[in-house]
């Protein structure tokens, strides 16, 4: 049974601490948001644009990513898989380190750019571009159910659930599980959804109910 994602602050905690389940990037971010609102930082939600792998960005509201006002401002981001574990000082023009992973921002026309250095191509990687202006939540609601809802959608062509560990991350898909310890990394094959549901408890705590897929 699909449950419709509801873009308010009490549904992200019914969802994410009560029920223990995990998210996408407008529940994460939101959440965190909130989280941050409540501890007495000012925070923006942002609306960014993901870089696609053949050149160019999606959509407006494709991704939400917050930043935090304080004597220097900063780029928080609990929802976009496998980026930055720390804030990052949107401001310095240099390269900022990240778990041995380094990440940089760039002006760019109507916005700032963050990307990630892929050393084995000697190249910078766009990750995605963001605009300044602070949002609503009610502005995410259209590309939420577009994601929700839409074949094209990436979130509607497999399950996928991802966390990160005290050395590494974790990462179940409907055909394989990743796990990554420092620069040791493992993966291999899920060959079923009984396989699926069973890691998915096991690596997450997460237990379907009847119905769900």
């Amino acid at each position: 049974m699909e449950r419709t994602i509801i873009l308010n602050e009490n549904a992200f905690y019914e969802k994410i601490i009560t029920h223990k389940r995990g998210g996408f990037c407008y529940e994460l971010n939101g959440s965190f948001a909130a989280l941050l609102t409540r501890l007495g930082f000012k925070v923006s939600m942002l609306s960014a644009r993901v870089a696609r792998k053949n050149g160019g960005f999606s959509p407006e509201f494709d991704h939400m990513t917050l930043l935090v006002h304080l004597k220097d401002r900063w780029l928080a981001d609990v929802g976009f898989g496998d980026l930055f574990t720390e804030p990052k000082r949107l401001d310095y023009p240099g390269p900022q380190i990240d778990n041995g992973r380094v990440y940089r921002f760039t002006r760019r026309a109507g916005g700032r750019l963050l990307s990630r250095w892929n050393g084995e191509e000697n190249l910078w990687e766009p990750q995605y571009m963001f605009g300044l202006r602070p949002r609503k939540l009610g502005d995410f609601v259209r590309r939420c159910r577009w994601h929700e809802t839409s074949p094209n959608s990436h979130f509607r062509k497999g399950r996928v659930c991802t966390q990160l560990t005290q050395n590494g991350r974790v990462t179940l898909t409907d055909r394989k599980l990743i796990v990554t310890r420092g620069s040791k990394r493992i993966e291999r094959p899920v060959r079923n959804r009984t396989e699926f549901n069973r890691l998915l408890r096991k690596q997450f705590g997460i237990k379907l109910s009847l119905g769900e897929k």
